[in-house]
């Protein structure tokens, strides 16, 4: 659901990569790799991703999280755009993850990147436990809906003040809009929304922004 930002047809998609994109060989060539597979929509839309990196760039982040790996376009792209970022990621995915791992290594950034072959939370449990609250610059979300406001309290205990955590498809094709749609993941993510709007004023800021599959960005107070 990322290949695109939600609302642009084709033409205008094309115009704004064409415009604004800035992307390395490396990345070119894992998203293309990665558009031969029957799951592609699960890529994180270029533009998101540069935004991502934009964004994080500012921060000096030199630590993240990446819940949801895939082929891992968004790890090599935020690694190679930041020299000094180090970065754990959670997956469940041989399959997926095993081309992840061969594009980092053609980039030479693998030995910036931990996969964590597990289930998330597990992984994120396992992170809390070892004490390291507090030491991540930021999180990127991207992975099984229903876990999502589980991942997002585990980064808020992991994530710095005045980190980032951002969570991705949080407007799932703009399904979250229609209360006729009762699907498990459409609920998940409205419910979420709901949560994350109630719980800002107190824990975190709080901005959606209608690029990709829809983002939302939260800085921990």
């Amino acid at each position: 659901m990322g290949a695109s930002s939600l609302g642009l047809d084709a033409a205008l998609q094309s115009y704004l990569l064409e415009v604004s994109l800035d992307e390395p060989e490396a990345c070119r060539r894992l998203r293309e790799h990665t558009q031969t597979l029957s799951q592609a929509m699960m890529i994180s839309s270029p533009e998101q991703v540069q935004m991502l990196l934009l964004l994080f760039k500012l921060q000096n982040a030199g630590k993240g999280l990446e819940i949801g790996t895939f082929t891992g376009y968004t790890s090599l792209r935020l690694t190679l755009g930041m020299p000094a970022l180090q970065m754990i990621c959670c997956d469940i995915s041989e399959e997926f993850t095993r081309i992840a791992r061969e594009h980092w290594q053609r980039a030479n950034v693998a030995g910036r990147i931990d996969l964590r072959l597990a289930a998330a939370q597990q992984t994120l449990d396992g992170l809390i436990a070892d004490g390291q609250q507090g030491q991540f610059d930021f999180a990127y979300i991207d992975a099984d809906k229903g876990g999502y406001r589980g991942y997002v309290e585990s980064c808020l205990e992991l994530v710095r003040s005045g980190g980032l955590i951002t969570i991705d498809n949080v407007l799932w094709s703009g399904s979250v809009a229609d209360l006729e749609d009762q699907s498990e993941d459409t609920v998940a993510l409205r419910d979420l929304n709901a949560w994350l709007h109630q719980q800002a004023p107190g824990r975190f800021d709080l901005s959606l922004v209608p690029i990709g599959d829809g983002l939302t960005l939260l800085r921990k107070f």
